[in-house]
């Protein structure tokens, strides 16, 4: 049940941004940008467990997990900016993503951060 009703007010979440960015670019990149995905994953993991402590690592993680994936939402624009589709555009910073998951991941790990 839980998982439906995450998966209800994702949709939501993601409809509306979509309808709202034809009137305002500006309110549809406010309401993309809250972290509602995080904080229904806090409340749910609170919610189950009770734990704190899981709660405060899972915050922290999702902080230091948030500075690589801003790579991803500037190489996009300058991609398209640029003439590709897209297709290619989104492709390229997916995979990008992923690239700069996996050094940062690395380099938190070497500094204990992981």
């Amino acid at each position: 049940m839980q998982f439906i009703l995450n998966t209800l007010i994702s949709a939501i979440v993601i409809a509306s941004a979509v309808e709202l960015s034809n009137r305002s670019s500006f309110l549809s990149s406010l309401l993309v940008s809250l972290p509602l995905t995080s904080v229904l994953a806090l409340s749910m993991l609170y919610f189950k467990s009770s734990d704190v402590t899981k709660v405060s690592e899972l915050s922290l993680g999702i902080f230091w997990f948030v500075l690589p994936s801003l790579g991803f939402f500037l190489l996009l624009p300058v991609l398209l900016k640029f003439g590709l589709n897209f297709w290619a555009s989104l492709f390229i910073s997916i995979i990008s993503l992923g690239i700069f998951y996996f050094f940062y991941s690395l380099l938190l790990r070497r500094f204990g951060f992981l």
